[in-house]
């Protein structure tokens, strides 16, 4: 392929769109073909759907497959989804299985090298180059986080400080001492250390970092500032889902920071309507999904991420971005006939110089009726009538924008419990 070397560091990343186009459709007869031979239950579901790889010709043809979700994982728990020989395997990952059996996601030797090119692709598209010290405070261990971003950080050449979760005084200890350039978290755990960083009498500006690459939980424009403006680095968002690879499946790049830019040489996007699967045209704002096009151990087919988005077209990179997720399909509250996201609430949050970031919101049920309560936080201690006029302020805010009303739950400055990974928003307590 005719492709220049530019400012990526992978000469696919400024390739035209013809060459990607070209190169998608011949790995999507690959891993259709690869799916449906090696696993029999993308076999049973292509063949109740009337579908055979056969019948992939072009990248519309995609939409004639059926999807995958995390119950297909979840029926065929723990290895069922493999496409290769256990001795293939190299390494497995699962999720926390919060809500069932966990999803269980296996990686050949050549998967886990794509995921250390991609990661190390991805950071470098965020700013970081050989030399830079990444302070890795993603959880190691079954979650993908910690050690996809460790194998890409180091791919790239950078030295990687292991910290991984938890001891957020340490954190702030060594990022102090070692004077990182980058810092891998999620956006809540990056304003648990600036607050750290007040707590110890230092200014969380004032550190070595320029760089912040945070993903794994929804976060809004919002906080993108706040944290940029706290803690003085440049904020990007970083994407990526075990199902589908783990972190790296998309990234922000440094040049324009509008939105995740897709690696579609390796995962081939679709948005989807929630309710119907119908494919969206881009810019449309529905559920994404994800086609992996080189993925051996496990392989999957039009996977329903949950997450919310639209699809942008290419600016810095000459593949696809994303809008930042607006919430997931999981998260929607519907209150009183309402459809609400949790993010809504943490855009209002921050607008609001007297609140700290930091919310819990409380469905409960008061005979039939459903009703929300809103957990915040002052920036500083308040009282009496000061507190009163804040909570005030805030419902007839968020009746306002979202519609809906609520109860106002003005805790103390640390009322609300702080995370060491991804930050706990909803607490259901309705009956089931």
């Amino acid at each position: 392929m005719a492709m220049q070397r530019q400012h990526g560091f992978d000469p696919i990343e400024t390739a035209s769109r013809d060459e990607i186009t070209a190169l998608q459709v011949k790995r999507l007869k690959w891993s259709l073909g690869h799916a449906y031979e090696n696993v029999a239950h993308y076999r049973r579901k292509f063949r109740a759907a009337g579908v055979h790889p056969d019948d992939f010709r072009e990248l519309a043809d995609l939409a004639k497959f059926p999807t995958t979700t995390k119950e297909d994982l979840r029926q065929t728990y723990p290895f069922g989804m493999f496409a290769v020989p256990m001795e293939r395997v190299l390494r497995i990952h699962a999720s926390s299985g919060t809500t069932g059996k966990p999803t269980v996601v296996g990686y050949t030797r050549a998967d886990i090298d794509t995921w250390a090119g991609l990661m190390a692709r991805s950071i470098h598209a965020a700013g970081g180059r050989p030399g830079d010290k990444v302070h890795l405070a993603y959880g190691y261990g079954l979650f993908t986080g910690g050690l996809g971003a460790h194998y890409g950080a180091e791919r790239l050449g950078c030295t990687v400080v292991p910290v991984s979760g938890s001891q957020t005084a340490r954190q702030v200890q060594l990022i102090t001492d070692f004077a990182p350039d980058i810092v891998m978290c999620t956006p809540s755990y990056m304003l648990n250390l600036a607050e750290a960083f007040r707590a110890a009498g230092r200014d969380p500006a004032a550190t070595a970092l320029r760089i912040g690459l945070f993903g794994a939980e929804p976060w809004s424009p919002a906080m993108r500032r706040e944290i940029e403006h706290c803690c003085g680095l440049d904020a990007l968002d970083l994407y990526g889902l075990s199902e589908v690879m783990g972190p790296g499946v998309a990234n922000e790049c440094i040049e324009a920071k509008d939105g995740p830019v897709i690696w579609e040489d390796h995962f081939y996007p679709e948005v989807v309507d929630p309710q119907s699967d119908q494919v969206l045209q881009d810019g449309s704002f529905g559920e994404l999904v994800f086609t992996t096009l080189t993925k051996e151990a496990l392989p999957v087919i039009r996977y329903r991420t949950r997450d919310l988005t639209r699809l942008l077209p290419p600016t810095a990179r000459s593949m696809r971005r994303f809008e930042k997720i607006a919430g997931r399909c999981d998260d929607m509250l519907i209150l009183r006939g309402v459809n609400i996201f949790p993010g809504q609430f943490e855009d209002l949050l921050l607008r609001d110089e007297r609140l700290s970031p930091h919310y819990l919101l409380e469905l409960s049920r008061e005979g039939a009726l459903d009703s929300l309560t809103l957990k915040v936080e002052p920036r500083c201690a308040v009282g009496g009538e000061a507190g009163a006029a804040i909570a005030r302020d805030l419902g007839a805010k968020v009746k306002d924008t979202i519609g809906v009303t609520v109860r106002i739950d003005l805790l103390a400055p640390g009322g609300i419990e702080r995370s060491e990974g991804k930050a706990v928003r909803v607490i259901d307590q309705r009956p089931a």
